[in-house]
C-alpha cells in the first residue's frame, strides 16, 4: 500500500538526543529517538515484540525472543535479547555487518497514550561519525517509528520495499531531510561542531535518498 503522510508533521513527532556513553573503556554514542503513540502501552508491546505483528510494520524476525536468545531480523541485524520486563522495557544486542551495538527500548504510559523511547547506542568510529553523525542510525529509526505509528494509529501495514520506494518520492525526501536535520541539532547540542554536524547531515540524506545503482 502506498504511504501517504504529512512529512514535516510527522518528522516532528519525534524526539531526538544524543548523548555519550562508554562500554568496557571505550567510548560510545547513543542516539535516542522518543514519540508518543495514541495506543495502549499493552497494544504497542505487542506491535514492538510479536513475531506476527513485527513484519507488518518493520521486518520479519526469526530465533528465540526470550530473554538469552538470538534473533534475527530478515536481512537485517540479530543479536541476543539481554533483558525484558513486559511491557515496560527490552534490551537486546544489535549485530550487523560485523560491528556490535545495543539497543533498548523503553515504553511509558502517558496521558496522550504510549511514549517509546529507543535508544541505540555504539561504539565511536571516529572516520564514520565524521562522515554521517548519528543520523546514519537515527534517520533509519525515525523510519521505522513512522511505520509503527502507521500501524497502530493508522491500521496501515507496511513492507520494507514500500518503505524504500517512498523514500525516494518528494514527501519521503523532505522526511529524511527534516530527521537528519534533527539528529545534527542534536549532535550539536552534545558538543558537535554545528558546520560540520549538518554537513554530515546533508551526506546522510544523499545515503538514504539516492537510488540504488541498477
Amino acid at each position: 500500500m502506498s504511504i501517504m503522510i504529512d512529512p514535516v508533521a510527522t518528522a516532528g513527532l519525534v524526539t531526538r538526543e544524543v548523548r555519550r556513553g562508554e562500554r568496557d573503556d571505550t567510548p560510545t554514542k547513543i542516539a535516542v529517538a522518543r514519540r508518543t503513540y495514541a495506543a495502549e502501552r499493552a497494544d504497542l508491546w505487542d506491535a514492538v515484540t510479536s513475531p506476527e505483528r513485527l513484519p507488518r510494520w518493520f521486518l520479519p524476525v526469526s530465533g528465540d525472543l526470550s530473554v538469552g536468545g538470538r534473533y534475527q531480523l530478515e536481512g537485517n541485524a540479530g543479536g541476543v535479547v539481554q533483558e525484558c520486563d513486559a511491557p515496560e522495557w527490552f534490551a537486546v544486542t544489535w549485530e550487523f555487518g560485523g560491528g556490535m551495538s545495543w539497543l533498548e527500548v523503553r515504553l511509558t504510559e502517558s496521558d496522550a497514550g504510549t511514549t517509546l523511547e529507543l535508544a541505540h547506542e555504539s561504539p565511536v568510529v571516529p572516520e564514520f561519525w565524521d562522515q554521517f553523525g548519528p543520523g546514519a542510525v537515527g534517520v533509519g529509526w525515525d523510519l521505522g517509528l513512522m511505520g509503527l505509528g502507521l500501524h497502530v494509529e493508522g491500521g496501515q501495514d507496511t513492507d520494507p520495499a514500500a518503505g524504500e520506494a517512498w523514500t525516494l518520492s518528494p514527501d519521503g525526501v523532505e522526511f529524511v531531510r527534516l530527521a537528519s536535520t534533527g539528529w545534527a541539532d542534536a549532535a550539536v547540542a552534545d558538543g558537535d561542531e554545528e558546520a560540520a554536524a549538518h554537513e554530515a547531515a546533508a551526506r546522510t540524506v544523499a545515503f538514504y535518498t539516492t537510488p540504488p545503482e541498477a
